[in-house]
């Protein structure tokens, strides 16, 4: 893919994204944000990609300098990095987050979204708006929270600090610290895990399944998607292969593809029968 800001790597099933801006410790701007967008609707389109992996080239920052001149013609304007996290929420596929520097601003705040994140030891993190005088972006006002609860997430924001991987570990942020030398292998392990051995409109269905469901006002809300999405895989091709795999005690080869495959009552929260989002 022509990317100007990004890598677009893709192997085995797994495309690596990588913020690629290292003589400006990855400070991700306007374009970049919108580049990576882009990258997300390419992959959401490939069937050869399966799982996503996010990193940088290096340290990664933020792109609060691109954004000090503000807005002089007062206009209507989306925050970019909201725009970005928007779309990963809207995946198909699950992501991943390799942290292996200074995650700071746009640089975490674009990880909330993303499925599982796991940092090296010498990654630093922090949600450093009030230290700038702004407020957060990417949406993360309605991420953070669920991610870490309200306490954490209140201690980080309104402190500003910088905090280390550990800490991130021991409040639920990231699932996992690495060596950095076994960060993207220890990531590629994880996408392979799904890649080799799952269904794909199964995790695209269960992942928005989880990530809509944050939302809900009342768990029926969940059993109404969950048995329409039950009604209709049990006849589908994948359902049957899963099952005769397993009989079989041999690996799946799942027929379906998520570009032409999907269920007709996707994406459910856009449609008006249903009551929610």
């Amino acid at each position: 893919m022509d990317f100007k800001w990004v890598k677009y790597e893709v192997e085995d099933g797994i495309l690596t994204l990588t913020i690629n801006q290292p003589e400006k410790m990855n400070a991700q701007n306007a374009d970049t944000m919108i580049e990576m967008e882009r990258a997300f609707d390419v992959a959401d389109n490939d069937d050869l990609v399966r799982v996503v992996i996010v990193t940088g080239a290096g340290a990664s920052e933020n792109y609060f300098m691109e954004r000090m001149q503000g807005r002089e013609d007062n206009q209507p304007h989306r925050d970019e990095g909201g725009v970005l996290t928007l779309r990963i929420y809207d995946m198909k596929k699950p992501v991943i987050a390799a942290i292996n520097g200074a995650a700071v601003g746009i640089g975490i705040t674009m990880t909330l979204p993303m499925d599982i994140r796991i940092a090296s030891k010498n990654a630093r993190m922090g949600f450093v708006f009030a230290r700038r005088g702004i407020v957060f972006d990417g949406c993360a006002s309605w991420f953070l929270p669920r991610a870490v609860g309200i306490s954490t997430a209140a201690e980080w924001v309104y402190s500003g600090k910088i905090f280390p991987a550990q800490e991130a570990y021991d409040k639920k942020l990231i699932s996992e610290i690495v060596e950095p030398e076994d960060l993207m292998p220890r990531a590629r392990q994880i996408a392979a895990e799904i890649v080799q051995n799952t269904s794909s409109i199964s995790v695209a269905l269960c992942r928005q399944l989880m990530w809509k469901m944050l939302g809900a006002d009342h768990p029926m809300e969940a059993h109404i998607i969950e048995s329409k999405s039950l009604n209709w895989i049990f006849g589908m091709p994948d359902a049957r292969e899963g099952i005769e795999s397993f009989i079989g005690k041999r690996p799946p080869a799942f027929p379906m593809k998520l570009s032409s495959d999907m269920p007709v009552f996707y994406p459910w929260w856009k449609q008006r029968e249903f009551k929610y989002y």
